[in-house]
């Protein structure tokens, strides 16, 4: 049976990707680009020097900046109605995973009609949607380089995964100059977004040697460097080694999948409207736990990477690894400190069941076992 791998057909990474992939745009001869952002990074500027560069090389843009954290079935439509009236030829995100999301969400739907809750689930649509190069600010969801798409339907209150090869960006870009403005907090959630992308996708039932071999590389990569990332912001090499450790477990996980902490995750952001990565963090090591009856060996070779390239985390088995490198990052020890409440876990068990994210989990729970994973980070 033969394995398909999914990722861009372009990507740039490193110093001048931004400026590469302008040019690029220009070549392919792009006209007018629908910007999609948030209000923070068009405040800063980000967004207002994009445009500077699209029009030097002569791309007209419009931005559309409405894109909340879990960006929502109506952050898409809107930006949907906005996109058509624009009536632009390509879609650049410019952020994170949030405006990523969106921006595959509005792009998908342009192309295929509809809305965005028909493409739930895996290869819904029938074709590709409109150009979309991704321009990453984050380094921890690899949204701009994978077939995932997360959408809030608020009127559920769950997180809808889209797994299409249709929303595959056509170009991605990773340049650590936009990233060192992150500020600490976002630094530390989003690498340990990360790093459950390459320990999830490293015991995946899906897993093949060339996802264990971005997976592997992807730990020793954030071991080393989220920390430093986290206290000196401005460090070059540790937020293009990041840069570097997020795509690489986007690689891992977009052709491996995921498992059951993202499956759980998703609703936590759904139903609380939590940020990802600290819903990750948190239940990485006790997923990882439920795990170890199927999958020691591998979460024992996860461990062996995470102490060979940290000395903080010499000596402690894989789990203890996990947690202290989340602790030493400055993420939230439990989920009642996010105010997530023991009542609700029943319904966010069964949500959490329909996730297709989970279907490669290496153990498949019940919801008693989803339950107890939940009380277990409570």
């Amino acid at each position: 049976m033969s394995t398909p791998f999914f990722m861009p057909a372009n990507n740039l990474l490193g110093a001048g990707a931004l400026a590469d992939a302008v040019a690029q745009m220009a070549a392919a001869g792009f006209k007018k680009a629908f910007i999609v952002t948030d209000k923070p990074l068009n405040e800063l500027g980000y967004a207002r020097d994009l445009t500077a560069q699209l029009a030097a090389v002569g791309i007209d843009s419009v931005i559309f900046d409405d894109v909340r954290p879990n960006p929502t079935v109506g952050n898409v439509n809107a930006g949907l109605a906005m996109l058509q009236t624009a009536g632009a030829d390509c879609v650049v995100s410019l952020g994170g995973g949030s405006p990523h999301d969106c921006a595959k969400g509005i792009a998908l739907v342009a192309t295929n009609g509809g809305k965005i809750e028909d493409y739930e689930g895996v290869d819904k649509s029938a074709k590709p949607q409109l150009p979309l190069i991704a321009v990453n600010t984050t380094a921890g969801t690899a949204s701009e380089m994978t077939r995932f798409t997360i959408i809030t339907d608020e009127t559920r209150h769950v997180k809808m995964a889209i797994v299409d090869k249709h929303v595959t960006p056509y170009l991605s870009v990773n340049d650590p100059a936009l990233m060192v403005g992150m500020p600490a907090a976002l630094t530390a959630a989003t690498g340990m977004d990360a790093l459950t992308h390459a320990v999830e996708a490293y015991v995946s039932t899906a897993a093949n040697p060339i996802t264990d071999a971005c997976a592997v590389k992807a730990i020793a990569l954030i071991a080393r460097f989220l920390p430093t990332a986290v206290a000196e912001p401005a460090n070059a090499e540790a937020r293009e080694q990041m840069a570097y450790a997020q795509f690489l477990a986007g690689m891992a996980f977009n052709n491996a999948s995921l498992g059951y902490v993202h499956a759980m995750a998703h609703q936590l952001g759904g139903f609380y409207d939590l940020p990802h990565g600290v819903c990750n963090a948190l239940l990485l090591p006790h997923v990882q736990a439920f795990n170890q009856r199927a999958a020691q060996t591998r979460l024992d070779e996860v461990g062996a990477i995470l102490a060979a390239n940290n000395a903080d985390l010499a000596g402690l088995d894989v789990i203890a690894a996990i947690q202290k490198l989340a602790a030493l990052v400055g993420i939230p020890k439990t989920l009642r400190e996010l105010g997530v409440k023991e009542a609700d876990f029943p319904t966010l068990a069964d949500n959490a069941m329909k996730d297709v994210c989970g279907l490669t989990n290496p153990v498949q729970p019940n919801k008693a076992e989803v339950i107890g994973i939940f009380q277990a980070a409570f």
